[in-house]
């Protein structure tokens, strides 16, 4: 398994929606069904990490009123 720091948000999605299917199929172990549960909520912390840096990251264009345009920072 790849260390979750390391992953990208994609692969780490990928990996929690395999997790998830796992789990919701029944088919492991409880002891293994606990185990991958322990992955993939540190899964879904590194990918809600992930999408907070890239939300800090986007800015929005803005025209004033003579239509020139800046930007400022992106806000919910």
């Amino acid at each position: 398994m790849s260390d979750i720091k390391d992953m990208s948000f994609e692969d780490a999605l990928k990996e929690l929606e395999g997790i998830v299917d796992r789990l919701e199929r029944g088919d492991a172990p409880l002891e293994e069904s606990i185990d991958i549960y322990q992955r993939g909520a540190k899964l879904k912390a590194h990918c809600e990490g992930k999408l907070k840096s890239a939300q800090m990251k986007v800015e929005k264009i803005v025209l004033d009123g003579k239509g020139a345009a800046s930007t400022e920072a992106f806000d919910n």
